[in-house]
């Protein structure tokens, strides 16, 4: 298995790739000179062919606890087990933060004169770069449950705008119908944060917090649905009811304290959270230069 890329079309003309290496699968856009930008995509793509290969090497300590001092060596895997360290009185590995750790280390290939912005999506996982005075807005959709791969255009449920001027280069979002497990039930939670890793850890921390004790609910065992995970036998989130508003609520409403708790950290700079269809925000700390209208205000998604 090798790495492999290939160029892909956009509306607006800006050269776009797609990269991917066994499970790490990555488009990436950038905006600028069109001798810097053709530079740029081969700096990423010379940095990609081994990125997989250094995580393998570790695996095995990065799918164990954070605890204590960090026991890795490769820049991406300590960038993983440093966005999840201030997270290690509770259960979390390195893990939590690999594919906004990754996007971060692939945007770095694009900071540099004469590119003026690019981003890195890892699955949803976004690594941002914003020259002074320029701007990205990122589309907000809220549960994949309504995802129809049919549908000639995808329709955000909201957008916000990212500023240069913004401590926000990274965007994650995590939710119990992603590609990795949760043990919450919120349908996603999105976080912008200094950096791609510190908002991945954090969207991840935040989905495992929207949640509520309900014999509905069906979980299972981390290691019984995949048989490495680095979660082992922690009951993990697989399926979720129609649930009373009371009872959403009242999950929103733990995952919103525990998004606070991080932001007055100076962990995060803002949040989302949504789940069947109700959406709490956390706000910026920053309100005059808050990157969305609908951000700090809860709403039924299905009303809008």
């Amino acid at each position: 298995m090798s790495a492999e890329r290939r160029p892909l079309p956009r509306r607006d003309g800006l050269p776009c790739w797609h990269f991917q290496h066994g499970p790490i699968d990555l488009v990436m856009v950038a905006d600028g000179a069109a001798p810097a930008v053709a530079s740029a995509f081969e700096a990423a793509w010379q940095r990609f062919e081994t990125v997989l290969p250094e995580l393998v090497a570790e695996l095995p300590v990065l799918r164990r606890a954070v605890v204590g001092g960090c026991p890795v060596q490769g820049v991406i895997a300590r960038r993983m087990w440093q966005a999840c360290a201030p997270f290690q009185t509770g259960f979390i590995t390195p893990m939590a933060a690999v594919a906004g750790a990754v996007a971060q280390e692939l945007i770095a290939c694009f900071e540099r004169a004469g590119i003026h912005r690019a981003w890195v999506n890892n699955g949803g996982d976004i690594a941002l770069h914003l020259a002074p005075g320029t701007s990205a807005r990122i589309g907000l959709f809220a549960d994949l449950a309504r995802f129809d791969p049919r549908a000639s255009q995808l329709g955000t449920d909201a957008n916000f705008v990212v500023h240069a001027a913004l401590p926000v280069r990274g965007i994650a979002t995590s939710g119990w119908r992603g590609r990795s497990f949760s043990l919450g039930i919120a349908d996603s939670v999105t976080v912008l944060a200094c950096t791609a890793a510190q908002a991945d850890a954090a969207a991840t921390v935040i989905a495992n917090a929207v949640n509520v004790v309900d014999a509905r609910i069906e979980r299972r065992a981390a290691n019984a649905l995949q048989d490495d995970s680095d979660l082992g036998d922690i009951d993990v989130t697989v399926g979720v009811p129609v649930l009373e508003v009371a009872l959403i609520d009242g999950a929103l409403r733990e995952g919103r304290l525990r998004a606070l708790e991080l932001q007055r950290a100076g962990l995060i700079h803002s949040a989302v959270l949504v789940c069947q269809g109700r959406l709490v925000g956390v706000d910026s700390l920053q309100p005059a230069v808050a990157p969305s209208p609908f951000w700090g205000r809860e709403r039924n998604l299905d009303a809008h």
